[in-house]
C-alpha cells in the first residue's frame, strides 16, 4: 500500500494539472486570437459567458491539482519531493494570478457588456491577456515538472528468490566444517553421500560461489 499511494497521487496530480494547463493553453492559443477578430460587443458577451463557466471548472481543476501535488510531495522523498512541491507552488501561482489579475478585469468586462465599453478599454483587455499568458505559463511548467517526475525510473531493491534464499540460510558459513552426526559414516572420499551418490560437501561447493 505504501508504494501504491504515491502512484495514485502522481496520477491524480498529472491528470488534473494537465487539464488545467490544457484549458489555459487552448484559451491563449485559440480563444484570445478569436476575441481580437470579432466585434467588441460580441467579444464582451462571449467573454462574460465563458468566464462564468470557467469560474467552476477552472477553479476546481486548480484546487485538485494543487492538493494532489502537495500530497504527492509529502508522500515522496528527495528530488521527487522537490519536483512535486514546486509543481504545487506553480499551480498556486496560477490561482493567485487568476484571482487578483483576471477576475477583477472579468468584473469590469461584465459591466461593459451590459452598457458601453469606455475609452481605453483596449489597454484593460491587453492586461487581461498578459495575466492569462502568465497563468498559462505557470500551469504548463507545473505540468512539465509532474511529467518529468512520472518518467523518472523507480529503483527497486533486488530480492533473492525463496528457494535460493532458503538454500543459502541452510548452509554453514565458509571456513567452518560441515556438521556431522555419529550415525553418519564418511565414505572413502571423506564426505557423506546421499542415495544418488552426491556428497553434501559437493553440493555445498556447487551452490557456494568461489571468492
Amino acid at each position: 500500500m505504501t508504494a501504491v499511494r504515491p502512484r495514485l497521487l502522481q496520477a491524480l496530480s498529472v491528470f488534473s494539472t494537465g487539464l488545467l494547463a490544457g484549458a489555459f493553453g487552448y484559451g491563449a492559443a485559440n480563444l484570445v486570437p478569436t476575441f481580437n477578430t470579432v466585434p467588441i460587443e460580441m467579444r464582451l458577451d462571449f467573454h462574460t459567458a465563458l468566464m462564468t463557466m470557467n469560474g467552476i471548472t477552472v477553479q476546481g481543476a486548480m484546487a485538485v491539482s494543487a492538493l494532489g501535488s502537495f500530497a504527492l510531495a509529502v508522500a515522496e522523498r528527495g528530488r521527487a519531493r522537490v519536483l512535486a512541491g514546486a509543481a504545487g507552488l506553480l499551480v498556486v501561482s496560477s490561482f493567485l494570478i487568476t484571482r487578483f489579475g483576471n477576475v477583477p478585469i472579468n468584473g469590469r468586462i461584465k459591466q461593459w457588456a451590459a452598457t458601453v465599453p469606455p475609452a481605453g478599454h483596449e489597454e484593460v483587455l491587453r492586461r487581461w491577456e498578459l495575466f492569462n499568458n502568465a497563468r498559462t505559463l505557470t500551469a504548463a511548467v507545473a505540468f512539465g515538472l509532474l511529467v518529468l517526475l512520472a518518467l523518472r525510473p523507480h529503483r527497486r531493491p533486488a530480492v533473492a528468490s525463496a528457494p535460493q534464499q532458503a538454500g543459502r540460510e541452510s548452509l554453514p558459513p565458509r571456513g567452518l566444517p560441515l556438521p556431522d552426526s555419529g550415525a553418519d559414516h564418511r565414505g572413502g572420499d571423506g564426505g557423506r553421500r546421499d542415495s544418488e551418490g552426491f556428497g553434501i560437501e559437493d553440493e555445498w561447493r556447487a551452490v557456494t560461489p568461489l571468492p
